[in-house]
């Protein structure tokens, strides 16, 4: 018989969802061992703790429908095996933390939160000076393209003879093949 003095990191998940549990359980970051952690649809109050960054094994987090305010936690960002993570209709402000899986789940995740949104192209400042950068360069690039272009083949038919010649006879040819072409597919058409 074995005799555990310390069991916070056995417990490795947690679902006491729709229990109508009230209160804030901040003592939850102790439990380092946690995968998975379902406490939705409760009642429960005061902020997320700032200590869940503490929690890096966890793949599951759902914290949705219960009345959480507050900001989001910066240690959230910590959790990088986050796979599924719901903290929607709460009542969590401010700007969702820097870390590469909390920008990349739906937005639903975060529905229902007075929370700042922020998009692909409103990370900075600095972004959108790039970004506003690209798309000039890019239409004044194609219209010197276009420019070049057209005045290469243009301008040399206008200033060498001999190639214009040459193209409104290939363009010539290219009528009569064309008019002959329609005349014996008609013909073909009117005898059968």
């Amino acid at each position: 018989m074995r005799v555990y003095t310390n069991t916070s990191g056995l417990v490795k998940r947690i679902d006491f969802s729709s229990n109508k549990l009230n209160g804030d359980p901040t003592e939850i970051s102790c439990l380092v061992g946690l995968v998975s952690l379902n406490l939705s649809r409760n009642q429960l109050t005061g902020q997320i703790t700032p200590d869940i960054g503490k929690l890096e094994s966890l793949d599951s987090l759902d914290l949705s429908r219960n009345q959480k305010d507050g900001r989001f936690p910066a240690s959230l960002a910590r959790i990088d095996r986050l796979g599924f993570l719901d903290l929607s209709y709460n009542n969590l402000t401010g700007k969702i933390p820097n870390g590469t899986q909390l920008q990349s789940f739906d937005p639903t995740v975060y529905a229902g939160n007075p929370y700042e949104e922020i998009g692909p192209d409103q990370v900075s400042n600095e972004d959108d000076k790039d970004d506003q950068l690209i798309s000039y360069g890019f239409y004044i690039s194609m219209g010197l393209r276009f420019a070049v272009g057209f005045w290469g083949v243009c301008g040399s038919l206008i200033y060498i003879r001999e190639w214009r010649y040459t193209y409104f006879k290939f363009l010539n040819l290219l009528n009569d093949w064309f008019y002959v072409r329609v005349v014996l597919i008609k013909w073909k058409l009117t005898d059968a």
